[in-house]
């Protein structure tokens, strides 16, 4: 039996509508406008299409949206100093600097610079700690992802063998640490397999949930997984004969018993979860408790 499909599309615009009808509320009730900013330097052609995206998906939500685009040859210092006056602007509450940076500017020094309340990625120190010990403010964004349209999709994650190969901190490090915590949602065995990993096959055939972030075209193929896996695949990869993710899709799913699509898999849920990070911020950032 083929897979079940799992819509990335369909997840992300149910969770929009959510998000729509609690930015409603939040006007109305509090006078609160969510804000969100994105921070552009340099002409990076695919970097120009994700703020455009994110741009365009807030102002649809009815977010209040800003955006700087900063020439190439901006320098560190007035990339910090923008960053500072954002911190301290009220109408503010999500900041988001596009990566990658020119190399001449050091996006560690960037990225720490954003106040942690305002971090709606979820990459400073301390909302990665305060992901590490189960008390998030606010959860990375593609990992947060993951972890919705496993839980949409009625898929049980308590108690299964979750195998995540990849381990970057946008994606591989938060997903296997998220599904550990003692949550709901969550309660999984976690393995993190990586390019040292010995025999990735053996651990990739143990998994009930399988998630691939591993940058490489097709990596996982159907001899890999077992009869019934669940399988969230988290690679973009342009091939001469279009877009494809890290696993083999058409041969997998005829094992899997359920499986994304690339693309309109994990992409569509990455932008959203964005927005519900910016929705909390802004609920923080005014005391609003529900």
């Amino acid at each position: 039996m083929a897979a079940k499909i799992i819509s990335g599309k369909a997840v992300a615009q149910e969770i929009r509508e959510e998000i729509k009808k609690e930015v409603e509320k939040l006007k109305e009730k509090y006078n609160v406008t969510p804000g969100l900013v994105t921070v552009l330097v340099g002409e990076d052609p695919a970097s120009q299409v994700y703020v455009g995206q994110k741009e365009k998906t807030s102002k649809n939500l009815g977010f209040y949206s800003e955006r700087h685009d900063l020439p190439a040859t901006t320098s560190e210092e007035e990339l910090l100093s923008l960053i500072g006056k954002l911190n301290k602007d009220p109408k503010i509450h999500g900041i988001l600097v596009q990566l990658p940076l020119p190399k001449h500017i050091n996006e560690t020094n960037v990225l720490y610079a954003i106040d942690p309340k305002k971090d709606v990625d979820g990459f400073h120190p301390v909302n990665v700690g305060k992901l590490m010990i189960g008390e998030p403010d606010y959860l990375p964004c593609t990992p947060a992802g993951i972890q919705e349209l496993l839980i949409r999709s009625g898929t049980q994650i308590e108690g299964a063998e979750v195998v995540v190969v990849g381990r970057s901190n946008i994606v591989g490090k938060p997903i296997a640490n998220m599904l550990l915590q003692k949550a709901p949602g969550a309660n999984a065995t976690v393995t993190v397999c990586h390019t040292r990993t010995r025999d990735i096959k053996f651990h990739t055939k143990r998994a009930d949930i399988l998630i691939v972030a591993a940058g490489r075209p097709k990596a996982v193929t159907a001899d890999m997984v077992k009869e019934g896996v669940v399988v969230i695949d988290v690679g973009v990869n342009r091939l001469e004969t279009g877009l494809c993710g890290d696993v083999d899709f058409e041969a997998v799913k005829e094992k899997a018993a359920a499986i994304t699509p690339v693309p309109g898999g994990v992409g569509p849920m990455t932008i959203t979860m964005l927005m519900k990070n910016t929705l909390k911020a802004a609920k923080l950032l005014n005391g609003i408790r529900e």
